[in-house]
């Protein structure tokens, strides 16, 4: 394993590097968040999204070769947002990347044929927050049955010391 980098000096490496090889239009936005604990956090733009992953991947300097998760949050009244946490196996460094979608129509590329392990977790993605990942290959309901109306979206935390889990459900909610 390389020996490591502090977050702040990897994202002035990644941000230099990205905006050199894929354009200054590449990242919106890059600061370091705590993100697999600290990481760099780069905002990059859902028409920019599939030439940066390949970069981070196929980059000998990153080697961003695993896509440890990719998940959607809803963030009412206006926009949608995705993440997607990367990590190299080889110098074991992290990064995240945040794409934002307009919620009236969110859609961006499909980065299934990238990091395989996108596969599912598009579809889990599109099934929950109605993300539509254009170009993926079984874009389907993997969870909810297929005649599901809506998105589903669940809530997880601690009411006076009682853990709760709400699932807010086409209308209705649901306490467990």
């Amino acid at each position: 394993m390389a020996e490591a980098v502090p977050a702040e000096a990897l994202l002035e490496r990644l941000v230099s590097a990205i905006r050199t090889a894929v354009g200054p239009e590449a990242i919106l936005e890059a600061s370091v968040g705590p993100h697999l604990g600290p990481a760099p956090l780069l905002v990059v733009p859902p028409e920019r999204l599939r030439a940066v992953l390949a970069f981070l991947r196929d980059e000998p300097a990153f080697r961003f070769d695993f896509l440890n998760t990719l998940h959607g949050i809803d963030r009412p009244p206006d926009r949608m947002e995705v993440f997607y946490y990367l990590q190299s196996m080889e110098s074991g460094h992290a990064v995240a990347l945040k794409v934002v979608v307009p919620r009236e129509d969110p859609r961006l590329p499909s980065v299934a044929d990238l990091y395989p392990a996108a596969d599912w977790q598009e579809r889990e993605a599109y099934d929950h927050f109605g993300l539509h990942f254009e170009g993926h290959p079984n874009l389907r309901r993997i969870l909810l049955p297929d005649d599901w109306v809506g998105p589903f979206f669940f809530w997880a935390g601690s009411v006076f010391g009682f853990s709760l889990i709400v699932m807010h459900c086409v209308g209705q909610m649901f306490a467990h």
